[in-house]
């Protein structure tokens, strides 16, 4: 299945709809489509729409979290699914605790 990115702007907020499989090339369409478009929200606020999305390589979640490091976007979602994604790319990298 074939990825798909819908953008929706508004007034106030800019959707980025992701529907599908986020890998291989379609990761890397994904980042294009944000460097392309990143720079053009200015102050709007960003939402992920990842409730129709069905799976993301690594190569996805590293173009998502790129995005949300960027606008810490709110981020839909609708399944268990779409919620662990979502807990991956907002997690932040983990540290060593120091333990002095």
């Amino acid at each position: 299945m074939a990825l798909r990115i819908t953008v929706r702007e508004n007034a106030g907020e800019t959707v980025i709809k992701v529907d599908g499989r986020i890998a291989g090339p379609w990761a890397a369409e994904l980042d294009r489509l944000w460097v392309e478009a990143g720079p053009t929200l200015a102050a709007r606020k960003l939402v992920l729409d990842l409730r129709d999305t069905t799976f993301a390589d690594a190569g996805g979640i590293r173009a998502l979290r790129s995005i949300y490091s960027q606008t810490h976007a709110a981020i839909l979602t609708s399944t268990p699914w779409t919620q662990y994604l979502a807990g991956e790319v907002t997690r932040e990298s983990l540290q060593p605790l120091d333990t002095e």
